[in-house]
């Protein structure tokens, strides 16, 4: 990820953009619980009390649209969140960015789409998009919230409205020891 100052992320499993990123921010503030629990009451708070979307100019190798956006995440592995199982098809080592978007909806449909992302058939709705890329670049119309794997990138006092992103194939090394355990 590089975004229009020049800095640079590397993530390896996922990325998201507005509500995932509130999502993330929010829970980092939830001191006892953890894991999945913990995601889902920030997914419940953040439907609840962050539904903005975001008005987005969105550039693909394979093409160009413009989107109001709840949430967008890119995928280089299937699941985020304590299990969200945000891009069932996601290899981390085929090399291909997989995104899903969810358009501007109603908190009621937000609620509906919910059970569907930790199932992993969300695609079926209308207001999902769901795709694969090698390049992804959004310019937004107000500030973006994004966490990479869970790690907050830009969040509340930052302006960041334009990033890109592409995949590094075989970017990273992976040592793997045989068990001696029998």
């Amino acid at each position: 990820m590089t975004d229009e100052n020049g800095r640079m992320e590397y993530f390896d499993n996922t990325l998201g953009i507005g509500f995932g990123a509130v999502v993330t921010i929010r829970s980092h503030r939830i001191p006892l619980i953890r894991g999945f629990l913990m995601y889902l009451t920030s997914v419940i708070q953040t439907i609840i009390l962050d539904h903005n979307p975001i008005h987005m100019q969105i550039e693909t190798d394979e093409e160009t649209w413009e989107q109001n956006v709840i949430y967008l995440v890119l995928c280089n592995g299937p699941r985020e969140g304590g299990g969200f199982l945000i891009a069932p098809d996601a290899k981390i080592d085929d090399g291909i960015i997989h995104y899903a978007m969810i358009t501007d909806v109603s908190r009621a449909m937000m609620f509906r789409i919910v059970p569907e992302v930790m199932r992993g058939t969300h695609g079926r709705f209308r207001q999902v998009r769901m795709g694969t890329c090698k390049k992804f670049a959004l310019t937004a119309n107000r500030p973006l919230y994004i966490h990479a794997d869970g790690e907050i990138f830009t969040g509340p006092g930052t302006d960041l409205r334009k990033v890109s992103f592409e995949v590094l194939p075989n970017a990273l090394k992976v040592v793997r020891g045989e068990s001696t355990n029998k």
